[in-house]
């Protein structure tokens, strides 16, 4: 247990962000005309003190490097007791610096985009709570340190998504992440119990020393239990309805919550209990068939999504769904799950906020449709979001290309028997990204202005107060964060990659790597991925840069086109399978309620009122009808025993 400057710097982490929530909160209206400045100065004095800390990390010695920082005695029930404390390893050293570094950036851009918003205060205080949420979540020294932090960010994010509540579609979208995220929360919370009756205890140590000595059954349900709560934050299947609505908040909310920290919770999560998975294969296969699913999943919704954001999102249903595949294939996989996590919070947080910028230049259309021809009036989004669109599909030497590539790579080699489909599905899942992500470059800055164009009413499709649209690049406090992310999105992947740094780095948390022999050699497979990603690349521009588009989307040509602008049936299947039988128990219960429980006590009581209605009757006050009754009993005995005594 660490003390002193040490631990003060650690706790002022997640600290300096709860403590700007704190302040703007309670504050209210008097802290409206600064206080976004102090939200984003203490979201940067908080990257400041990760990085102070990751610079002390490296210094001190491989085998010291983890480092608990106490605080008090949290919960205590007899024998039972949980320290609020924080453990900072290698493993959250990565999370606290990508936490940190890019929700800085986001508030300094959010401080432009939000600037004729009413209501800028609160939403920088819901970021400050985000913040401070999420650095609880990956430094907590144990499960139920993690569970608060991961109920934290489910508030935090039902606030931010809501936000702009007077929409009957955002009030909505929040809801619906909210309910869908706290059935993985369930999962979340039942793992804790067995834990605590496997193990006595929800400490990291105390959970993974008595891990070996348990049943495999009981390793494998807590693993799929967390796989259930790692579904529902990270937005995989089944659990994955809630993504593409919460598009609704403002767009930095989708850039900080939606591409560098919510949505990879669970990858941390998995990835923490290493320990437990590599106890526990089947699990490690369910973990492999969840990801391998949503990458398709989202990758076939994004090619039919006209909606800038909805596309990003689907994207990063589909790209979280490598991280997962990565979690399943043991000690080499968690490393290149780290490392896609973290290219990928840079290249997907550049992508929203490019996309908040045309949308900032286009009076918040998002309908890509209605778009066409901004390269040459939005410079600095098209370059800085082209940065991230090549890192997104792997074209060397942007950052993705090390990562996923690295990911499909392990999944051929590490794999078995499996190897084979799983390259095949996760090279498909490449091909895919490069189609859709086209798509969406195409129709946002290349082609005809569609901006100009008269709707099929007459009207100007781009009217906003009577004027028409005139886009023109966003200010700077929206383009340097902008910039800051290609940078990272350009060079982040080589730079964990080359020489085995990361793996190197997470060695001592998740174990030593075994590298298995693959049938293709690197090279083969670099080939065979590029060349797909190079053919969904040419498709895309045959389909959408080298013809026009049209501002109405053509009808649906195919059930699985159709299937796709629907997101793949995901709320028909909830609707189905739980909410409609949901409807018909409560009214069940309802009537059960009504009918039945309800007046049993009013039935109980008009029986005992008829039971003393003929008690009363018997009771006539008079002698001469007692001593009858008691001659009537007496000879009615005496026959009685004299028939039993003769039989």
């Amino acid at each position: 247990m660490t003390t002193g400057l040490w631990a003060d710097l650690l706790w002022a982490v997640p600290g300096l962000p709860a403590l700007g929530a704190l302040v703007l909160l309670l504050g209210g209206r008097r802290t409206d005309a600064w206080g976004h400045l102090l939200a984003t100065a203490l979201a940067a004095a908080s990257a400041v003190a990760g990085i102070a800390s990751w610079l002390a990390m490296l210094g001190r010695a491989e085998t010291e490097r983890t480092v608990i920082a106490g605080g008090w005695t949290w919960i205590r029930a007899g024998d039972f007791s949980v320290e609020a404390a924080l453990r900072l390893d290698q493993l959250s050293m990565c999370f606290v610096l990508l936490i940190t570094v890019v929700g800085t950036l986001i508030h300094v851009y959010s401080i432009g985009y939000m600037a004729d918003d009413p209501d800028r205060r609160r939403f920088f205080a819901y970021l400050n709570l985000f913040l401070a949420a999420m650095l609880i979540l990956v430094l907590a020294d144990g499960y139920l340190g993690v569970y608060l932090g991961w109920e934290g960010v489910g508030v935090a994010s039902y606030l931010l998504i809501g936000f702009w509540q007077h929409k009957a579609s955002a009030a909505t979208a929040a809801k619906k992440a909210f309910v869908i995220n706290r059935v993985g929360d369930v999962g979340f919370a039942v793992a804790l119990m067995v834990m605590f009756a496997a193990f006595g205890s929800v400490g990291f140590a105390e959970v993974f020393a008595g891990a070996g000595g348990a049943a495999e059954s009981t390793v494998t349900w807590i693993c799929l239990l967390l796989l259930l709560a790692a579904c529902a934050k990270s937005a995989q299947v089944p659990l994955q309805a809630w993504l593409l609505d919460a598009m609704e908040g403002p767009t930095p909310v989708s850039a900080l919550i939606h591409a560098a920290t919510m949505v990879t919770a669970g990858v941390y999560l998995i990835t923490r209990s290493a320990p437990l998975y590599d106890l526990a294969p089947h699990a490690q296969t369910a973990v492999v068939v969840v990801g391998a699913v949503t990458v398709l999943f989202g990758a076939i919704i994004g090619c039919a999504k006209d909606d800038i954001k909805k596309a990003l999102a689907a994207s990063t249903m589909s790209q979280i769904g490598y991280m997962v595949v990565a979690t399943g294939l043991g000690p080499v996989g968690y490393v290149f799950a780290i490392m896609h996590l973290l290219t990928h919070g840079f290249f997907k947080a550049g992508l929203f906020l490019g996309a908040g910028s045309v949308m900032h230049a286009m009076d918040d259309e998002t309908d890509m449709r209605r778009y066409g021809g901004l390269a040459r009036l939005l410079p600095i989004t098209f370059v800085t979001f082209g940065v991230g669109y090549l890192a997104l599909i792997g074209i060397p030497p942007f950052s993705g290309f090390f990562s996923k590539d690295g990911i499909i790579e392990t999944a051929l080699a590490a794999g078995g028997a499996r190897g084979p489909i799983l390259f095949a599905v996760l090279v498909l899942g490449a091909g895919i990204t490069a189609f859709y992500m086209t798509r969406v470059m195409a129709m946002t800055f290349f082609g005809a202005p569609r901006w100009s164009r008269p709707g099929p009413d007459g009207e100007s499709p781009r009217r906003s107060s009577g004027v028409e649209t005139r886009p023109h690049e966003a200010p700077r406090s929206m383009t340097v964060p902008m910039i800051l992310l290609a940078v990272g999105s350009l060079g982040l992947g080589a730079l964990l990659a080359l020489g085995g740094r990361l793996e190197h780095w997470l060695t001592p948390v998740v174990g030593e790597p075994v590298h298995h022999e693959s049938p293709l050699s690197v090279a083969a497979v670099t080939v065979i991925v590029l060349a797909v990603v190079v053919a969904g690349v040419a498709v895309a521009w045959a389909m959408y840069g080298r013809r026009p588009v049209p501002v109405t989307a053509p009808p649906e040509v195919s059930a699985l086109t159709a299937a796709a602008r629907r997101d793949l049936y995901g709320d028909a299947v909830n609707e189905a399978l739980f909410e409609r039988p949901g409807r018909l128990l409560t009214r069940g219960a309802v009537v059960l309620e009504d009918d039945g429980l309800a007046r049993i006590p009013a039935e109980v009581g008009a029986g005992v009122d008829r039971i003393s209605v003929l008690t009363r009757r018997l009771q006539t006050g008079y002698v001469r009808s007692y001593a009858a009754s008691i001659l009537v009993g007496t000879v009615v005995i005496g026959l009685i025993t004299w028939v039993v005594s003769v039989l």
